[in-house]
């Protein structure tokens, strides 16, 4: 009998297990455990969402659709994106639709990238990037945000660009960011945009949690630098829809022509009826993100004011669901084993720092996207756990 296992793709080996789903997988085996872990809203799809997709299916509406999505649900992703954000995108050649962001952000980087290329990664960051870009051939130029309020600064870009010249393809900016919940101003944004002008490279702009945005209306950088952006977007966290899997692309015409052509090949085109209800999310869902936005700032107000009576220092977060919080200094700073030591002795579970890259050691990542009780009972058994 053969073997077969020395036979595979040599770049498998880079690619490790997904940490985040592998603790969680490993703490949910205590009983009784509250987790305040993985980044999915505990709301339900709302109905007229639901209802679509019902429609969908008792029409027969079970075939294939146009690779790049129906043009109903560009088109309805197309107006949500101009008037929530004043992003112009031509449903007919600008938009791709998704399995997902996932699958947005595999099907754009196997499109822009080559074997040596490098694509720079401002840290603590949403992870799923890294062992994409190293399975493809690519590596990541880390620049660790914590000294920095956990913002990419144009001077740390700066410094990275000319550090590495036309080896770098790209610059990912995740805002409202996952873990940190920080999320970048115009101003902000326009500097980033100066410094990124001035190079050929692109901007891989991943704004999935824009609906939850706190502290001020979100700005896209698609809005910027639209010659040079790819932004990432869906119906995810917006309309509690993560096991829908729609996503969006948008960019200029070119580019997006270009990744359809490896999008095609992924997946030939996002579910049918799972399409027909993100037409409905889009077109007619404009206030579904905002009213669970409510109701993650009454939870993060709970969680803040609890984490400091008990002495935690934390980041604020200004969007998506996440707090990220400084382990005490009576505890190791390896995040991985405070975490354990919190399951086992609080039985409350949150996610280690150092999934995210560099930066987030010494820190843990915890999710509101739960019920207020869930969270006051994990800050009642933290309590317990640090006395």
């Amino acid at each position: 009998m053969p073997s077969l296992i020395n036979r595979l793709n040599k770049n498998l080996s880079v690619l490790k297990p997904n940490s985040i789903l592998e603790f969680n997988a490993e703490i949910s085996q205590i009983d009784d455990i509250v987790h305040l872990t993985i980044g999915e809203p505990d709301f339900n799809t709302p109905n007229h969402v639901k209802q679509a997709a019902i429609r969908s299916i008792e029409n027969n509406e079970s075939h294939y659709t146009n690779p790049r999505g129906t043009i109903e649900l560009r088109t309805a992703a197309s107006q949500f994106l101009k008037a929530k954000y004043g992003l112009n995108y031509n449903p007919e050649d600008q938009l791709i639709i998704t399995a997902g962001v996932t699958e947005a952000i595999y099907a754009t980087l196997s499109t822009i990238l080559n074997p040596g290329d490098k694509i720079i990664l401002p840290t603590p960051i949403f992870p799923l990037y890294i062992p994409i870009m190293e399975f493809l051939g690519a590596s990541p130029i880390y620049i660790d945000t914590s000294k920095t309020d956990f913002k990419l600064s144009k001077e740390k870009l700066k410094e990275a660009l000319d550090e590495n010249g036309e080896s770098v393809k790209a610059v990912v900016l995740n805002f409202p960011n996952n873990p940190t919940g920080v999320t970048y101003t115009q101003t902000e944004l326009e500097d980033l945009a100066t410094v990124i002008s001035k190079n050929d490279i692109f901007c891989i702009s991943d704004e999935i949690y824009s609906e939850l945005s706190y502290q001020h209306d979100h700005v896209s950088m698609g809005t910027i630098l639209p010659e040079q952006t790819l932004v990432f977007n869906g119906v995810s966290k917006s309309h509690a829809m993560t096991g829908w899997r729609i996503g969006v692309i948008g960019g200029p015409a070119t580019i997006i022509n270009e990744v359809n052509k490896v999008h095609q090949f992924l997946i030939t085109s996002a579910t049918t009826n799972a399409q027909a209800a993100a037409t409905e999310a889009f077109k007619n869902g404009l206030e579904d993100g905002p009213q669970m936005r409510e109701a993650y700032a009454k939870r993060v107000a709970i969680l803040e004011e609890g984490l400091g009576q008990l002495g935690f220092d934390y980041v604020k977060p200004d969007g998506a669901f996440y707090l990220f919080a400084k382990i005490p200094e009576q505890f190791t700073q390896d995040s991985f084993e405070f975490c354990r030591q919190l399951a086992h002795g609080a039985k409350v579970a949150v996610i280690p720092g150092s999934c995210f890259g560099p930066g987030g050691e010494g820190y843990v990542r915890i999710s509101f996207a739960a019920s207020e009780e869930n969270i006051k009972t994990a800050l009642n058994r933290i309590k317990s756990f640090l006395n």
